[in-house]
């Protein structure tokens, strides 16, 4: 492999898990290129969960709610916690 194809297949390798902690979890996944855009979007309800792999057309991923989502790098919980609401 060469040195673009080994960082094209790292990055294409790279995934996240994301598991709701609440009902209307969006996980939205933005694309590559000079244009961001909205590429896909889906909404989990309280349990569900979602795997997502970044590709070479997928380079972020927006999660809006409360979720613990799973990296290679660790965990990450998003939203407000209950006692943290206004």
């Amino acid at each position: 492999m060469r040195d673009g194809e080994k960082e094209t297949a790292s990055v294409m390798a790279d995934f996240i898990v994301v598991r709701a902690l609440e009902n209307g979890v969006s996980v939205i996944g933005l694309t590559r290129g000079q244009e961001t855009r909205f590429a896909h979007s889906e909404k989990l309800d309280e349990g569900e969960v979602w795997i997502s792999q970044f590709t070479e057309y997928t380079s972020a991923i927006k999660i809006r709610g409360r979720a613990e989502i799973l990296t290679a790098h660790g965990k990450v919980v998003s939203g407000k916690d209950a006692d943290e609401k206004s």
